[in-house]
């Protein structure tokens, strides 16, 4: 990661922005077949009447299913030195820039170091991670977002306070929002809105235990 971070630092400006596509389209390509696959299969089974047959659809569609899952974890595994490189250095470019946090302005002014990095793969790769305060969870968390969202279908983050689900949706969207992707946080919203339903549809979703439940 920190190779590669050191190689992004001479990347213009459009170049590192792009990496988020780049990194999209080699998602969508190292899928593609299983998912055209699937689509055929589910194609078939709209139009099958026989419920034997739709059965054995179903099972292979089950099958197809845990491919796609474990395809998917392969190449985010693939991916991720790329794109924790890719967080890295958007944080060190936007030292000193302005952000709005809950209606306050703030600058920004953290860079992730190893540890954090640590804990990141940890999250990425569904482990825990213990980090004492201080120690920037809050950051750390960054990282394995961006690299899920790059799947397509959301990555959310649960947390159990309101306030820092509300405040870490907007601190750390400076990143998500410098790379282009969209971030939201539900509990802004009232429940069944059709805010809350768009908030859902971001790339990250930021939001309390109790009302992702």
């Amino acid at each position: 990661i920190n190779e590669l971070f050191e190689e992004y630092q001479s990347l213009s400006e459009e170049q590192l922005k792009g990496k988020t596509d780049e990194f999209r389209a080699y998602v969508a390509d190292t899928t593609a077949e299983i998912k055209d696959e699937m689509e055929e299969l589910r194609e078939e089974k709209r139009h099958s009447e026989d419920p034997m047959r739709r059965q054995e659809l179903q099972e292979a569609l089950a099958d197809l299913d845990e491919r796609l899952v474990a395809k998917i974890g392969d190449v985010l595994e693939e991916l991720l030195p790329q794109a924790f490189a890719t967080v890295k250095e958007t944080c060190r470019r936007l030292m000193g820039t302005e952000v709005s946090v809950t209606g306050q302005t703030s600058v920004w002014d953290m860079v992730p170091y190893d540890v954090q990095l640590v804990g990141a793969i940890a999250l990425h790769r569904g482990k825990v991670a213990e980090m004492a305060t201080g120690e920037g969870k809050t950051l750390v968390a960054t990282m394995p977002l961006y690299l899920n969202a790059l799947v397509g279908e959301g990555a959310h983050l649960v947390t159990v306070n309101t306030y820092l689900a509300q405040r870490d949706a907007e601190w750390m969207g400076h990143i998500y929002n410098y790379l282009g992707l969209t971030v939201d946080c539900i509990d802004k919203y009232e429940p069944h809105s059709p805010e809350r339903t768009a908030g859902y549809g971001s790339d990250i979703t930021y939001g309390t235990n109790n009302e992702f439940g």
